[in-house]
């Protein structure tokens, strides 16, 4: 049956076929929180002046098969702009499924009509999950480019809920654990679990934005209320999820008042671990252990198949599900260079970086062995397993 495409402007347009994008998310393998209506409508309300979303949707008789949202901006590269677009929802979206059901030559197609109506040195769709054993639909654009690239960008640790998760688990986990907990229950803390729903969730997140603030992401400006933008996304976007009941918290109290926090979103039995922070006089609690154990454990009364850890740093990770995993899930980011000057030029900017990088990277390091012992700088780590920033991050 011959594909028909068409393109929107909008996701939060009275006429934009929601029910049949509902069908397609729900279609697609490995969806996620982040595809969801009400977190990229969020995301639509708080694109920049300068950001112009195009929605490419692709239909095989009534049924849809491709729904594409990107958002054109100009990135600056040694300080000149080129023309990117990204899927909507980055930076903040931890992983995204691509809403397609299109075989190869009708993906082809997309191709060719994005770069016709949206001509653009570079395409990148960032934190793209893909079924393990399955070939990508966007594989096939690696081949119509003049330079693509697929690239790991975290490997995220899971944990699959079992019965043993019952018994208190072994080894150095286990003494890090009850030592956190007698803390807590030394100073009187509680655990609350809470399921927010949309008139519920404003107050909620005015709670852990005030945690955040104080918080080491605060003083680095790198928590998910850090601007303006962002706060307005998050707002907009856990109020819609908490609507539809996928918002879940895990919260320490002390007299009332929240010292840590953890906040995830739950869908088919997988909660996603989005973000969390603490009181930075309350950092040798060790909540954030606690916290992830309580996931568990709601997670056992409330048969959650799966905790994820949502995204994680490539490197040097430190997201205390590391402790407990029992599997991981890539993201990758995808990278498609067009045929246009710019995209020529970026492409061979990135090939010569490439070939220079082995180079580049043994100068530092010989440079780096030079200095005096006393002039190194310890490496800081971050408390908690929290992430370094907002898009690179467990936020």
């Amino acid at each position: 049956m011959v594909m028909r495409f068409e393109w929107r402007t909008s996701l939060c347009a009275a006429d934009f076929p929601a029910t049949a994008y509902e069908t397609l998310r729900l279609g697609v393998t490995d969806h996620t929180p982040f595809n969801n209506l009400g977190w990229l409508c969020a995301a639509e309300q708080a694109l920049g002046e300068d950001q112009r979303l195009h929605i490419l949707l692709g239909w095989e008789a009534a049924e849809l098969r491709l729904c594409l949202p990107l958002v054109a901006s100009r990135e600056r590269f040694a300080g000149v702009p080129f023309r990117v677009l990204h899927h909507l929802g980055y930076p903040l979206a931890d992983r995204l499924a691509l809403l397609s059901l299109l075989g190869g030559e009708d993906m082809h197609e997309a191709l060719v009509l994005i770069r016709q109506r949206l001509p653009h040195a570079l395409l990148q769709l960032n934190e793209l999950s893909e079924p393990a054993g399955e070939e990508s639909a966007v594989t096939a654009w690696m081949a119509r480019s003049s330079t693509a690239e697929r690239r790991l960008s975290c490997r995220v640790p899971v944990h699959l809920i079992s019965e043993a998760d019952h018994q208190e688990v072994s080894g150095d986990p286990r003494y890090k654990l009850r030592r956190a907990r007698k803390r807590i229950a030394a100073c009187g803390a509680q655990i609350r679990r809470i399921t927010p729903d949309a008139l519920s969730m404003g107050a909620l997140l005015q709670t852990l934005s005030e945690v955040e603030t104080v918080s080491w992401k605060g003083d680095e400006g790198v928590g998910i209320f850090a601007t303006p933008r962002s706060r307005q996304w998050i707002e907009r976007a856990f109020t819609a999820l908490a609507g539809q009941g996928l918002v879940r918290v895990v919260m320490l109290e002390l007299n009332g008042r929240c010292i840590s926090y953890r906040l995830g979103l739950l869908e088919q039995g997988r909660l996603y671990d989005y973000n969390l922070a603490f009181l930075p006089q309350y950092a040798d609690l060790g909540s954030g252990r606690v916290l992830l154990e309580e996931w568990i454990r709601w997670g056992l009364d409330e048969h959650w198949r799966w905790i994820d850890a949502s995204r994680v740093s490539l490197e040097n990770s430190s997201h205390q599900l590391h402790e407990r995993m029992t599997g991981q899930l890539e993201h990758w980011r995808w990278s498609f260079y067009s045929w246009r000057p710019s995209g020529l030029a970026l492409g061979l900017a990135l090939r010569i970086w490439y070939r220079c990088k082995p180079a580049v990277q043994q100068w530092r390091a010989r440079r780096a062995n030079k200095k005096p012992a006393a002039l190194v700088q310890p490496v800081a780590i971050t408390p908690e397993g929290g992430h370094a920033s907002p898009s690179h991050s467990q936020r």
